[in-house]
């Protein structure tokens, strides 16, 4: 069984979903953990549920409030020594009524709000000569997918964070790796069926068989998958997994 009783993680968008999973599951190993989100609502509700963690307040796409989290978590629970972007975004469109603005708010949410979380965590960690930075990206940084060009270009580009990261730190302890999921059973994904529903005119089971037909095992993720992967790479055991894009999809992406 994992132990992470000596560490501290930083979960950005831990309020639902995915990040709330991976909260719980780092929690249940021992970790004290800070829940970043920009509704301070959701975050506090998960925070309650865990016997040792607290709830920041953040936007990932502004700098110096993502500098500011990593303070305070700091002053509040020691240093960070696991750092998870998970916090992201996901519109859809035909590409060629896609505006600069879809495009900016994908990159800002989905990949400079990584790039400035795993900025702000790696300072104390090289200092340290340990860590691990954690990405959440999605199999649509391991493939295409029509109508979300800004969504998979911007997760492409956190899959090239990790791998170029990664072999920058290897010699400081640090570990980078990104997690991608296939559709999973988050409110996101409901978002997508309902869009789904609404544009076609199918009924709810038609939207969701459309979407899980991708997966070989003709099923989703769930949020509980992708957070038993964040602890195995967590774990003292995964200490050589490092640049890795990790697929969490049944299949889909090989």
């Amino acid at each position: 069984m994992t132990d992470l009783s000596a560490h501290h993680a930083v979960i950005t968008g831990g309020g639902t979903g995915v990040g709330a999973a991976i909260a719980k599951v780092l929690s249940d190993a021992g970790a004290l953990v800070t829940l970043a989100g920009r509704r301070e609502g959701p975050i506090k509700a998960v925070a309650e549920t865990l016997p040792r963690a607290q709830a920041i307040a953040c936007d990932v796409t502004d700098e110096a409030s993502v500098d500011a989290l990593f303070e305070q978590a700091a002053a509040s629970f020691g240093p960070v020594t696991i750092a998870v972007a998970n916090a992201g975004a996901a519109e859809s469109a035909p590409f060629g009524r896609t505006d600069l603005a879809a495009w900016d708010r994908m990159m800002a949410v989905n990949l400079t709000g990584a790039f400035l979380t795993a900025r702000a965590a790696l300072g104390p960690m090289r200092k340290a000569k340990a860590g691990r930075i954690l990405f959440i990206a999605s199999t649509a940084g391991l493939k295409g997918y029509p109508y979300v060009a800004p969504y998979c270009a911007a997760k492409h580009g956190v899959v090239g964070l990790t791998r170029a990261l990664a072999v920058e730190v290897a010699k400081d302890g640090v570990t980078v790796n990104a997690v991608c999921p296939g559709f999973t059973e988050t409110p996101l994904l409901q978002e997508s069926i309902t869009n789904i529903m609404e544009k076609t005119g199918r009924d709810e089971a038609a939207a969701r068989a459309e979407l899980s037909k991708g997966n070989p095992q003709g099923r989703f993720i769930q949020p509980e998958e992708v957070a038993e992967t964040v602890l195995w790479l967590c774990s003292e055991g995964a200490r050589s997994v490092t640049g890795q894009a990790i697929s969490v999809s049944g299949g889909e992406t090989q």
